[in-house]
C-alpha cells in the first residue's frame, strides 16, 4: 500500500523538486500539494492524505498555526516539517502543535524518504541538527525565575542602595535583604552583586 502524501511549500520550485524526488519511490504517492497553509488545509481536508510535508514559513497560514488546524481537522494525517529553519522558535511550537518529524532542506532524500515512510506509521522523525538542539534544551535547565521581592532588591541594589539602605526602603532586616541576594546570586549563577546586575540587565530582569 502506499503512503498518500500532500506537499505545502510556497516555493515552487521546492514543491516540483520534492514531487519529482517522490515519482522515483512505488509506494510513495504525492496527491496534492498547496503554496500555503490555508490551501494546505483545503487540499487535505479533501484528499485526506497519511503524510503532509510542510515548510512552516509562509505568505498567511502557515507555522504552528496551520499544523495544529490540520491536527484538529484531519486528525489522520501525519504532519511532518521540513524547512531551513532550526531555532527553537520553529522547532518547539511546530512539534508542540502536533507535527510527528522536523527534517531539515538539506536532508539527503533517502532521509526525506524515511522520514514520510516512519510519519506514515506515526512515528517521530528528527533531524540530526534538531534531535541535538532539543536534547540539549531538556539537558540544561532553565533559568531560574526571580520573585517580585528578589526583584526589587535587585533593582534597589542596581541603584547603588547598601544592604542597610534597602532593607531601610522595604522595611525589613538587613539579614533578610543578605538571604534575598544569596538567593539571587543562586538563581542567576553569580557570586557578587555588580555581577548579579550586570546579568539581570542582559536577561532584561531589570528596566
Amino acid at each position: 500500500m502506499s503512503v498518500r502524501l500532500v506537499i505545502v511549500d510556497d516555493h515552487p520550485v521546492v514543491r516540483d523538486g520534492l514531487r519529482g524526488m517522490f515519482v522515483e519511490q512505488a509506494d510513495l504517492e504525492v496527491v496534492g500539494e498547496a503554496e500555503d497553509g490555508e490551501r494546505g488545509l483545503a487540499v487535505a481536508l479533501r484528499e485526506r492524505p497519511d503524510v503532509v510535508l510542510t515548510d512552516l514559513r509562509m505568505p498567511g497560514l502557515g507555522g504552528a498555526k496551520f499544523i495544529g488546524l490540520l491536527a484538529e481537522r484531519v486528525p489522520s494525517a501525519r504532519v511532518l516539517v521540513l524547512t531551513t529553519y532550526d531555532g527553537d522558535d520553529d522547532v518547539l511550537p511546530a512539534l508542540t502543535a502536533g507535527a510527528i518529524g522536523y527534517l531539515l532542506k538539506d536532508s539527503p532524500r533517502e532521509e526525506v524518504f524515511r522520514a514520510v515512510r516512519a510519519a506514515a506509521l506515526g512515528e517521530t522523525v528528527l533531524s540530526p541538527a534538531v534531535a541535538a538542539r532539543l536534547l540539549n534544551r531538556v539537558r540544561t535547565p532553565a533559568p531560574a525565575e526571580l520573585s517580585g521581592r528578589e526583584r526589587t532588591v535587585l533593582a534597589l541594589v542596581a541603584r547603588g542602595s547598601t544592604n542597610k539602605e534597602a532593607a531601610a526602603a522595604l522595611f525589613i532586616s538587613e539579614t533578610t535583604v543578605k538571604t534575598h541576594l544569596a538567593h539571587i546570586y543562586t538563581k542567576l549563577g553569580v557570586s557578587d552583586r555588580a555581577s548579579a546586575v550586570a546579568v539581570a540587565y542582559s536577561r532584561g530582569l531589570l528596566p
